[in-house]
Formats: structure tokens, C-alpha cells, sequence
């Protein structure tokens, strides 16, 4: 997979170091690689999953595939953060409403 798309994983390398020390400033570009990249790890997750399937292998697809996503995210730990969008919130004054007891 990594040799398969070399450059891709590269580039991604380069933007998840990026992302890892400044989040908001990286994240689009992050999620536009980020996408490219899922999408290559879903077609290799399920390549390995649906052989074992048809092999008689079925009981260990689960834990096949939880130990692939493991790998996946030991090289790259913020790969979940891949689409997440990052909004600013106005900034509002704070008010507190003033109780009378009497």
C-alpha cells in the first residue's frame, strides 16, 4: 500500500506533520489530502478483510481489520481528525441576569 502510492503518503506525511503543530491553521488542507487517503486505506482494509472472508476466516475479519487500523493510526495518530471542520465561534458578552429576592 505504502509503495503502491508513494508520493500520495508522502504529501500526507509532510500536511499530518504540519497539522500535529498548528491544527487550525492546516486543517483544510489536511482534510483534502486526508480524504485521498481514507479512501486508499478503505480499498487496501478491504481487500484484506474480503479475502479472509472467502477463506473460511470469517471469526478473525473483526480483529483483522481493528489490527490494521491500529497500524494506520500508530503512523498516522490524528487520521481520525480527517474531516473534521473547525468553526469559530462569535464571540458573545457575557451576561448574568440580576435576581431580586425581595
Amino acid at each position: 500500500m505504502l509503495s503502491a502510492h508513494a508520493e500520495m503518503f508522502k504529501a500526507f506525511d509532510e500536511i499530518h506533520a504540519l497539522y500535529v503543530l498548528d491544527p487550525d491553521a492546516n486543517q483544510k488542507r489536511f482534510n483534502e489530502e486526508g480524504v485521498k487517503i481514507l479512501d486508499v486505506i478503505r480499498e487496501y482494509e478491504n481487500r484484506l478483510c474480503s479475502r479472509s472472508q472467502t477463506t473460511g476466516y470469517a471469526a478473525f475479519t473483526t480483529r483483522l481489520a481493528e489490527k490494521f487500523q491500529e497500524l494506520v493510526k500508530s503512523r498516522y495518530p490524528q487520521i481520525d481528525h480527517v474531516g473534521v471542520m473547525i468553526r469559530e465561534a462569535e464571540a458573545k458578552e457575557f451576561t448574568l441576569k440580576k435576581i431580586n429576592f425581595s
